[in-house]
């Protein structure tokens, strides 16, 4: 018999059990982090576990066709993002599909007509003078605030308290000032001082009305001071508070700056989000001021925001700031030295260029920069969820079933390795996809499911090729255990260019589509890899252990590598030459 040759192959033969052991450490691993992490299940997409799916088309006015862009469309992703959170919706999904379409995914749970109009909706954009601030915990806090001046001047006015930095908009943060005592103080003051204003009487107005507005503006005031006493900001639950007051009423607010929530008493609206003509993010190489935000009106709104900041510029903190208020939160509270006229304006601190960015983009977006057309609303509901994944269980087993059936007919004892094969990647495939979930918010929809039996079949593929290449080398007339490492090297460059044009098809399957279509094209990539891992891993060195085993090694006729039913040729043997002959030609067959 022709034996097998010595070096790398024989090195390979005699070290299948650390393959093995490797992948085996591997499952242990994965499986134990699984259950450390309490995530023991994959989260589940829309379409299973049920839900509400808004798809959301944007409308170009007339000549205007150019503001669907990239840009406006990622901006109008961030603006729904934050109101799908402001809903209390955990692991909602909002992307782009296409140019012109926006898909919001809800999870069950969430009232749908709810989720509809707050998302496609226009914002509500205000600038409210601050009348109070402390830190939700109610912790002496001082911290100071970034400033806003008028681009007339040549640098942005500084006071001592605006000289820290400002916070990204995109968090929703705020910049507080003074100590809890002295806002506690102040709160109280100002809420008064603006029931008094907007009780003062006409002069035409009778006594009567007169006191009984008062009243009703103390009354007011009482009642607003006691829902500033009482807000925490640090509960989600009161974290949008401010959302539904109306711009002519007084309201509480919260705000965050480096991960600490606090909590404000705003006043009226003075200017509207409206006003703005448009805003940008801007480096001035003049000064040391770094990045700034710039902001032009509309010309009434110039006229508004020049008298609210000369009032403001006459106090003191933190009643000289102003609040920029998103949807019912503070996302920035520029403080104000001067009387900001011109109808432009520049707020300055230690912004970073994404923070600057960020602000601007809220100030200029605070309606979303695009209009939108709702397509579709489609409601998914958990039983439905739960009847498509019970179907594509189902669907899975019977595709596994008959993948076993086959091996069992047509390979009989190697069945032996493919099943426990199959095993393997399956665990493998379940345990990742559940530590995806909370890793990188993976969720497995319908699609995915899809994805993942069609591995089924590029998995058994694999060990069908493992499998010919070692009945074509039996066939030729060589034993179980050379036929083992011949075929593997060319069984292997199949596997290898098969697995890797199925991966590439997955991955431009993922980078051209969005939405469901890319759960398919994931789980399709992520089990192709899979595939390779358990081949070279597991079923090849598990193939060289059982070679040494005399069911196999003797063919015997239930191994499915029985040399008479393969028709195998007259063993191969070593031809010797006597010594001093001469060379002459060879035999191709002679080992």
């Amino acid at each position: 018999m022709a034996a097998p040759k010595r070096g790398r192959s024989a090195s390979a033969q005699s070290k299948p059990w650390r393959s093995l052991a490797l992948i085996l450490i591997a499952i242990v691993a994965l499986t134990g982090g699984m259950f450390a992490s309490g995530h023991s299940t994959p989260r589940l997409g829309i379409d299973l576990a049920g839900g509400t799916s808004i798809t959301l088309r944007a409308v170009a006015q007339p000549g205007e066709e150019s503001s669907i862009n990239k840009t406006n469309m990622d901006t109008a992703v961030d603006i729904m993002n934050r109101r799908v959170n402001g809903l209390g919706v955990s692991e909602a999904e909002v992307q782009t599909q296409g140019s012109k379409n926006i898909i919001v995914n809800i999870p069950k749970g969430t009232n749908s007509d709810e989720a509809r109009q707050q998302v496609g909706t226009t914002a509500k954009l205000y600038f409210r003078p601050v009348l109070a601030t402390e830190a939700s915990t109610g912790a002496a806090t001082t911290s100071p605030s970034p400033s806003a001046s008028g681009s007339a001047s040549s640098s942005p006015s500084s006071s001592p308290s605006s000289k820290a930095s400002a916070s990204s908009a995109k968090t929703g943060s705020a910049t507080p000032t003074a100590t809890a005592t002295s806002q506690g103080r102040a709160a109280s003051d100002a809420l008064k001082a603006d029931a008094s204003s907007s009780a003062s009487p006409s002069a035409s107005a009778s006594a009567t009305p007169s006191a009984s507005s008062s009243a009703a503006a103390s009354a007011a005031a009482a009642k607003l001071e006691a829902q500033y006493t009482a807000l925490d900001c640090t509960k989600k639950a009161s974290q949008n508070v401010g959302k539904n007051a109306k711009a002519e009423d007084a309201t509480v607010a919260c705000g965050q700056v480096s991960g600490v929530w606090y909590k404000y008493v705003l006043g009226p609206a003075a200017v509207d989000g409206t006003d703005v003509k448009k805003a940008a993010a801007v480096l001035n190489t003049t000064t040391a001021a770094g990045w700034q935000v710039t902001m032009d009106f509309t010309g009434k709104g110039g006229s508004k925001f020049a008298t609210i900041t000369g009032e403001l510029a006459k106090n003191t903190a933190p009643q000289n700031e102003f609040g920029i208020v998103l949807d019912g939160q503070v996302v920035s509270s520029p403080s104000v030295s001067s009387s900001i006229t011109g109808g432009s304006a520049e707020i300055s601190g230690s912004f970073t260029q994404e923070e600057a960015q960020s602000l601007a983009n809220m100030l200029s977006y605070g309606a979303l920069p695009l209009t939108f057309k709702t397509d579709s609303v489609t409601t998914v509901t958990a039983a439905l969820g739960g009847e498509q994944l019970h179907a594509g269980l189902i669907a899975g087993a019977i595709g596994l079933a008959l993948v076993v059936i086959y091996l069992l007919i047509f390979y009989r004892g190697l069945s032996v390795i493919a099943i426990p094969s199959l095993l393997v990647s399956a665990i493998l495939t379940y345990v990742i996809m559940a530590l995806l979930g909370p890793g990188i918010g993976f969720a497995l929809n319908l699609p995915a499911v899809c994805g993942a039996i069609v591995a089924i079949g590029i998995t058994a593929d694999s060990f069908i090729v493992f499998f010919e290449r070692i009945r074509d080398e039996i066939r030729e007339g060589r034993s179980l255990r050379p036929s083992v490492e011949r075929a593997w090297p060319r069984a292997r460059r199949t596997i290898l260019v098969s697995d890797f044009v199925s991966f590439l098809a997955a991955a431009v399957l993922f980078i051209v589509t969005v939405g469901k279509v890319q759960g398919f094209a994931f789980t399709l990539g992520l089990t192709t890899v899979l595939d390779v891992v358990v081949v070279f891993l597991f079923t090849k060195p598990l193939m060289t252990i059982l070679a040494r085993r005399k069911f196999f090694s003797d063919g015997h006729k239930w191994s499915g590598i029985d040399p008479k039913a393969l028709g195998a040729k007259p063993p191969l043997r070593r031809t010797r030459r006597p010594a001093g002959s001469a060379a002459g030609p060879v035999d191709p067959k002679e080992a």
